[in-house]
């Protein structure tokens, strides 16, 4: 098979080769878009400079979406925000291109670079396996470490063939029994007792987000890490109709916050805060039990994601988990990339964090 592979070190060149290939309509998956990374180097990159590599064969692409760290290495270009990072497939590629596809990327890599390491990296998709075989097949070193619990659920649904759409699911009073019997009677008890009000917001509304932005910062979770980058995506999510904010209120006062996105079925929770002085209310299960109820019986979701990290309180709404891993690769044929991988195996023996 023959695949052709290039790099590119800025977005006008690899948008202009890509065309709409990863544009929304091509895209079901946020994390994937060219937008997502765009936006994540204009307000928070996590490098000196990008590294976009892409690999051509059967009118299929590949992307990896890099950054450079040094003459030498790379990471991904992903931060706190991504709670998922793959390489990215357009033209509907086979398995079997997909993996070819990914070796060539190595190899052409593999010519400037010694180190690079990848994260959140999902396993159930297959993401792992993919990228640790090609990548090895290319003489690549490949580690990969546990980095983030990812909890999600799913939304049993009959779908109806002729038109796609589903004709059958999981209402949410059947969703809310299967919840814990504490966070039952905690909504109850807690909203019968102090009488908070919630409003969700599919569009972009500035008095809502700055009421977000004030619980967020007197939430315990503090300042946010780029709030330029979440106005822009919470702007841009609410032009396409896929944005969800949601905000609990205490007499007109925002004292609990949610910011979710439901496109294709799948609804993912990006961030929630409380205010930490007002935690007895329990504002934040009361939002929670009106975001679900929205998502499953009005949005008909099939999937819902509930992010990064093995927080107890996911469990009481979640059902499933998979493992998120960082992926740290040397190059075998560098000096500096068998250098690498000798440290991180005695790093690795001593015990000590490798995925961070």
């Amino acid at each position: 098979m023959w695949v052709k592979g290039e790099l590119f070190d800025d977005f006008e060149s690899a948008r202009a080769a890509a065309l709409t290939s990863l544009d929304r309509e091509n895209q079901p998956g946020l994390f994937d878009r060219l937008t997502w990374f765009e936006s994540l180097w204009q307000y928070c990159p996590p490098g000196g400079a990008p590294l976009i590599a892409r690999a051509r064969a059967e009118n299929c692409d590949a992307w990896l979406f890099l950054a450079r760290t040094g003459a030498q290495t790379a990471v991904s270009l992903s931060n706190w925000y991504t709670l998922s990072f793959r390489p990215v497939f357009s033209g509907n590629p086979s398995e079997e291109t997909q993996k070819n596809q990914l070796i060539a990327l190595a190899r052409r890599l593999g010519l400037g670079l010694s180190t690079i390491k990848l994260t959140p990296v999902p396993e159930n998709d297959g993401t792992t396996n993919l990228i640790v075989e090609s990548f090895q097949k290319a003489g690549w070193i490949v580690n990969k470490s546990p980095r983030f619990g990812n909890w999600t659920t799913k939304i049993d649904t009959t779908i109806d063939a002729a038109n796609e759409a589903p004709i059958d699911s999981v209402n949410f009073p059947q969703f809310w029994a299967d919840r814990p019997g504490e966070v039952r009677s905690t909504y109850s008890r807690k909203l019968k007792k102090f009488g908070v009000t919630t409003d969700i917001y599919t569009t972009f509304n500035e008095t809502a987000w700055e009421e977000y932005e004030r619980v967020y910062a007197s939430s315990w979770k503090g300042n946010e890490g780029s709030p330029a980058f979440l106005t822009a995506m919470a702007k841009r999510e609410g032009e396409a109709g896929t944005l969800r904010l949601g905000i609990a209120r205490l007499d007109g006062e925002a004292i609990a916050a949610q910011l979710w996105t439901i496109e294709n079925g799948h609804a993912i929770i990006h961030k929630l805060a409380y205010r930490e002085d007002l935690a007895e209310m329990s504002a934040g299960t009361i939002l929670s039990h009106d975001m679900f109820e929205r998502a499953i019986d009005t949005d008909k979701v099939t999937l819902i994601d509930y992010g990064t990290g093995d927080d107890r309180y996911k469990q009481s709404w979640m059902t499933d988990r998979q493992q998120l891993f960082t992926i740290t690769m040397f190059n075998s044929k560098r000096v500096a990339g068998l250098i690498g991988a000798a440290k991180y195996r005695i790093k690795a023996l001593l015990g000590k964090n490798v995925a961070a």
